[in-house]
């Protein structure tokens, strides 16, 4: 029979979510008999999960490795963060290309017909169409004992699922984050949508309010916007995006502005409350009570992480209900067989932070006896994105980060204002900025705010990465015309402070000998 493990909360059940549940969550799976102990034990077949399961199992030699999920493999990417999002994403952009399309020449319709459900579905079509790398069946034909239900720690050796003991010599936890609720009064009442049931939306909300002015909330709440939704984006802060770059965050700021969503900043929600026409949210702002009425409400404002129903205490791992599991820089919980990667230890939460995670975990659990040669997470460079449009792309340090480590800096930027082929993209609007140390040209950071930054900054991060210099990447050649020659335009820029009056001297020096 099959194992006792509960259904996925997952609408609307159409063919592609059918297909979907057939990769990640078959309803007709039976756990394997549990090994008699196993090497690793990971729990959580999100992003870290999948990558330490797949790497320690695909390396041949032997290792037995059991993976746990209670709900669906792949985890919050796959099936309601990256790639769901990423699609809404590419929907509303070919809709915000249409509509700009006058200055190139292309006259559009004055009314655009958008197919909100048709939206919806090819995210949903194209989620299933990839989630196959995620599945059941591919981790069982890598070797990977695969058990679906709920894990609990019973001892320092033991991890019960659905009444199974599965022994093993180390286990690592990746159990991620979920959406954090704010705590405002009557708004589990009313109702409202995260990154986990926003997606499952065929009808369009024509007012959605969206709270939290960071990442999450700035995506979304452009696409939906673009896509026909009336948006009206709460902050407590007085900026968007107040943890990026100040000239990074204004672009994005005003852009919001000029397509015409409202911007409700510096406020605090005091309530919410459901009524015959829709959702009533009350908020306060500069000492002034108002009041908004909005079909849906939208929360994407921040994560928790999921460390309920471990029994974590059971096996002496320490953990925090707003941060998470504690881990020291190798990843090693306050249990030394126990480890954890991803959301649900780290203030890292993307996926490729959790990918570059798991495989310091793998290193660290498998192949360090003694501790010897393990790695560590402050090692890592790590970049990300924002993806809004335009995107943010951010690697290394801040200004204030460079200073509070006592480096004095400098700042090179150069507007795409600069650059031939975004003046014949008509995405003038945005910049690369480098900080590199005073008197040197090692690169500590980089923001880049372009249409597609997130395709750009990998040349910077490996620059830092291989401890190259904005002298190499002066003398990188980028093809004519790219955006990414904004570049090679700062790097040169950084060159020409080179040439002090005694450096001049010499190359005219040169010259008369050549």
């Amino acid at each position: 029979m099959p194992s006792n493990h509960s259904f996925p909360d997952l609408q609307p059940i159409d063919e592609s979510d059918r297909t979907l549940l057939s990769h990640v969550h078959p309803l007709d799976w039976v756990n394997p008999a549990p090994a008699d102990c196993y090497d690793l034990v990971v729990i959580g077949a999100g992003t870290a999960g999948l990558v330490v399961a797949a790497g320690a199992a695909g390396l041949g030699i032997g290792l037995k490795v059991a993976l746990v999920e209670r709900n669906l493999m792949g985890g919050d990417c796959l099936n309601v963060g990256c790639v769901p999002s990423k699609c809404v994403i590419r929907s509303s952009r070919a809709i915000a290309d249409i509509r700009n399309a006058a200055p190139f020449g292309i006259h559009p319709p004055e009314n655009i017909n958008i197919d909100f459900a048709a939206v919806m579905q090819r995210m949903r079509s194209i989620r299933a169409g990839i989630s196959h790398h995620d599945s059941v069946e591919r981790f069982r034909a890598l070797g990977v004992d695969v058990f679906l239900g709920s894990a609990q720690f019973v001892d320092g050796k033991t991890v019960v699922v659905n009444g199974d003991r599965l022994r093993f010599k180390k286990a690592v936890i990746a159990t991620g984050a979920r959406a954090t609720r704010p705590d405002v009064k009557g708004l589990a009442e009313a109702g409202y949508l995260t990154n986990e049931t926003v997606f499952s939306l065929t009808d369009r909300p024509k007012r959605l309010a969206v709270i939290g002015g960071g990442p999450i909330g700035c995506e979304l709440a452009q696409a939906f916007h673009r896509l026909g939704c009336e948006v009206s984006l709460f902050h407590k802060n007085a900026h968007l995006l107040d943890r990026e770059d100040s000239d990074a965050a204004e672009i994005i700021q005003q852009g919001f502005l000029r397509e015409g969503m409202q911007l409700i900043l510096n406020c605090t929600l005091e309530s919410v409350e459901k009524t015959d026409t829709g959702k009533t949210i009350h908020y306060s702002q500069d000492g002034t009570t108002h009041s908004l009425e909005v079909d849906e409400i939208f929360v994407g404002a921040g994560r928790s992480p999921n460390v309920e129903g471990l029994n974590l205490e059971a096996v002496g791992v320490d953990y925090d209900k707003r941060r998470g599991v504690v881990v020291n820089d190798y990843l090693q919980t306050t249990n030394p067989q126990i480890y954890a990667a991803g959301d649900i230890c780290m203030n890292w939460k993307y996926t490729h932070a959790a990918d570059a995670a798991a495989r310091i975990v793998i290193k660290n659990t498998l192949f360090s006896p003694f501790g010897w040669g393990r790695s560590k997470l402050s090692n890592l460079v790590m970049p990300w994105v924002t993806y809004t449009d335009p995107e943010i792309a951010h690697v290394g340090l801040y200004e204030a980060e460079a200073h509070a480590k006592g480096l004095e800096t400098e700042t090179i930027k150069v507007s795409f204002s600069s650059v031939d082929r975004a003046i014949a993209d008509g995405e003038m609007e945005g910049f690369v900025k480098i900080l590199h140390q005073r008197g040197s040209d090692r690169i500590l950071g980089a923001t880049i705010v372009a249409r597609h930054a997130g395709e750009m900054i990998s040349e910077i991060t490996l620059a830092i990465v291989t401890k190259q210099g904005l002298s190499a990447l002066s003398g990188v050649i980028h093809p004519y015309p790219t955006q990414a020659e904004a570049i090679k335009k700062a790097a040169d820029a950084y060159r020409r402070t080179l040439l002090i009056p005694r450096s001049r001297g010499l190359l005219k020096f040169l010259t008369k000998l050549s």
